[in-house]
């Protein structure tokens, strides 16, 4: 990966994209990984479905996979299919299956629908890589509508619950399960009041999981990142005065990249952690 240098590669101007963003709208572009990131076959042969997968954390969970020798299967919403483009043909240079699949997560169906194209695809499903979000920051509880907290949890614990239940069928001893929280599961900020909610139940659903699906040999694993720099945080996510310093408050001094949280998921989805269950990986720049 390469390390950026100077102060001012961590210094964010103001923007804000309508909902979902853009990854190729952003300024500056996010590091995805896509020039840096080198494999070596840890996840060869095997056969990943991954939402949110068109840009940010995803995208680069995606291009990190199919360096380490995985055919994939890309969920993101269909206003994303430029970003999802972008992503297919970067896998494609690298010589590995790629199927993109847009829909609506918050569609009880398409859930069902998405596991059935990715086994027709790709024959099973030995990696399950839940990433996709909605977050919107909101500074006053008395203005958030019901409409905003019923698509919070269905699109970030709802769609976790149908795709697992749905994939399991396909899903072979061995297989792994990797969920996405957040520092916002254990600090929630004060204007993330639904989404924070949202973190700390997939916090919370993967250790039960977990120990339901050990029996199987399916092991149920989480990534928790802290602020990474993602269309999420531009459009709306975000404060719009937070962006600018967006980061900064991390020991580490700034935020993160979606290529530096990818090895996490490299990680618990290869045979070196064939021990690993019910495990949370910080990815925070040093926030506890």
């Amino acid at each position: 990966m390469t390390k950026m240098q100077h102060d001012d590669d961590f210094k964010f101007p103001t923007q804000h994209q309508p909902e979902p963003g853009l990854q190729s709208k952003m300024s500056p572009q996010p590091d995805d990984g896509s020039t840096t990131y080198a494999g070596c076959n840890r996840l060869r042969g095997k056969k990943v479905l991954i939402t949110g997968a068109d840009s940010g954390i995803g995208r680069a969970v995606a291009i990190a996979y199919a360096n380490e020798g995985a055919d994939l299967v890309l969920n993101y919403l269909p206003e994303e299919e430029s970003d999802a483009q972008d992503v297919r043909r970067i896998i494609e240079s690298l010589g590995r299956k790629v199927e993109l699949v847009p829909g609506d997560l918050k569609d009880e169906a398409f859930n069902t629908e998405l596991v059935k194209q990715t086994v027709l695809s790709l024959g099973k499903i030995d990696t399950l890589v839940l990433v996709a979000g909605k977050q919107q920051a909101n500074t006053d509880i008395t203005t958030i509508s019901t409409g905003q907290m019923i698509d919070t949890y269905t699109t970030n614990v709802f769609s976790l619950i149908w795709l697992v239940r749905e994939a399991l069928e396909y899903m072979p001893n061995g297989s792994s399960i990797i969920t996405t929280n957040s520092i916002q599961a254990e600090d929630p900020s004060a204007y993330l009041i639904d989404y924070a909610g949202t973190k700390a139940a997939i916090k919370n659903t993967t250790f039960g999981l977990a120990k339901q699906l050990a029996q199987r040999g399916i092991r149920v694993n989480s990534v928790a990142p802290g602020p990474i720099w993602t269309p999420l945080q531009v459009a709306g996510g975000q404060l719009a005065e937070n962006i600018p310093t967006f980061g900064k408050d991390t020991p580490l001094g700034r935020a993160g990249q979606p290529s530096e949280v990818a090895g996490a998921y490299v990680f618990l989805a290869s045979d070196e952690a064939s021990y690993i269950t019910a495990t949370s990986i910080n990815v925070t720049g040093g926030l506890i």
